[in-house]
């Protein structure tokens, strides 16, 4: 779906700033989002059963790679039940982003992560600007977050 089809819960979320968390991370440290205060954003929500989720990820991690110098933060929150497949995931595809563990209320702070993947574009003010659910046109998303990173 693209970023103007929202399920109502969500749809409250645009224009708002985006509910703050800390989890700890995958690789160690902690995964704060109001650190990444100042940068654009892409939250992503995916699971290692997702198989849209798989094609995602290399492309994150491209974007991440290309743009990050520029301002692009890309987090990940897997919404496996346990760690042990997700850590298999990330040394697999070698993810250069931030990852953590979600659960049910995690997700219900974002509207409820009833699809995956789910990828919310959070401006640098910490502002929910769009929501990509499902199968999502990639190029569709970077056409989004770009103008945002010649900003600043």
């Amino acid at each position: 779906m693209f970023a103007s089809m929202y399920p109502a819960d969500a749809a409250s979320l645009r224009h708002k700033r985006a509910p703050e968390f800390v989890r700890p991370g995958l690789r160690g440290g902690v995964v704060d989002l109001k650190a990444y205060r100042g940068k654009v954003l892409l939250l992503n929500f995916w699971a290692t059963w997702c198989a849209p989720c798989q094609v995602e990820m290399p492309v994150f991690k491209t974007w991440q790679q290309k743009y990050g110098p520029q301002g692009l933060q890309i987090v990940g929150i897997s919404m496996d039940d346990d760690a042990a497949p997700v850590l298999k995931v990330l040394n697999k595809l070698r993810l250069n982003y931030p990852m953590a563990m979600g659960d049910a209320k995690l997700g219900t702070l974002y509207g409820g992560v009833l699809g995956l993947p789910l990828t919310y574009l959070i401006d640098r003010d910490g502002t929910v600007l769009a929501q990509f659910e499902g199968e999502t046109d990639l190029k569709a998303v970077e056409a989004q977050f770009r103008p945002l990173l010649a900003l600043h």
